[in-house]
């Protein structure tokens, strides 16, 4: 199975990905700026360079109330246990699965995949314990929220990381990108 999966994701500068009821709120930035009107940071750029995206649960429902569904005609796979609510207009791109990363992996496999969008912290967190992530774009937001969902929990291992680039924006975002290091 030769999938890439591959993390793009923001932060607070205190790294959590959402405040602790789950808002993101504090990810807009300041609408009037044209930077922030014309800047995606790289997103379009990378979500062209995916086959499909597997997130969890309450990472789908976040999105689910945006205005407008962003992942287009991109196959979604949701993790979860329960049953979600699948809207008509999206039942061909959204598949409900109950199961282990690497068996996530292995459907995506057969289904033709070659790199994954891995979305949503607890989610992140599954597939890098059993050292599925490839590669992590991690954009820090000049905000401190104090307390909140962190993007990075418990390992039993240190995981280590070959850094590849870093840009700053205008607006002071940071953005880093990483291997995950293989130990080769």
């Amino acid at each position: 199975m030769s999938i890439q999966c591959s993390v793009f994701i923001a932060t607070s500068l205190d790294g959590f990905i959402a405040r602790t009821n789950g808002a993101i709120d504090w990810l807009s930035l300041d609408t009037d700026s044209v930077d922030s009107q014309q800047e995606d940071y790289g997103y379009q750029q990378f979500f062209d360079s995916v086959d499909a995206l597997v997130m969890g649960r309450n990472t789908y429902e976040i999105i689910l109330a945006f205005p407008t569904w962003p992942y287009d005609r991109k196959p979604v796979i949701v993790l979860s246990q329960g049953h979600p609510n699948v809207p008509a207009s999206l039942q061909d791109r959204i598949e409900i699965m109950a199961a282990a990363p690497d068996t996530v992996m292995q459907h995506c496999a057969e289904r033709g995949f070659h790199r994954i969008y891995i979305d949503g912290g607890q989610t992140i967190q599954r597939f890098l314990r059993m050292g599925l992530i490839h590669d992590i774009t991690l954009t820090r937001i000049p905000i401190l929220i104090g307390e909140g969902i962190p993007l990075f929990g418990a390992l039993a291992d240190d995981v280590r990381l070959e850094h590849l680039s870093t840009q700053v924006f205008a607006q002071g975002l940071v953005q880093s990108q990483y291997r995950i290091h293989s130990g080769d």
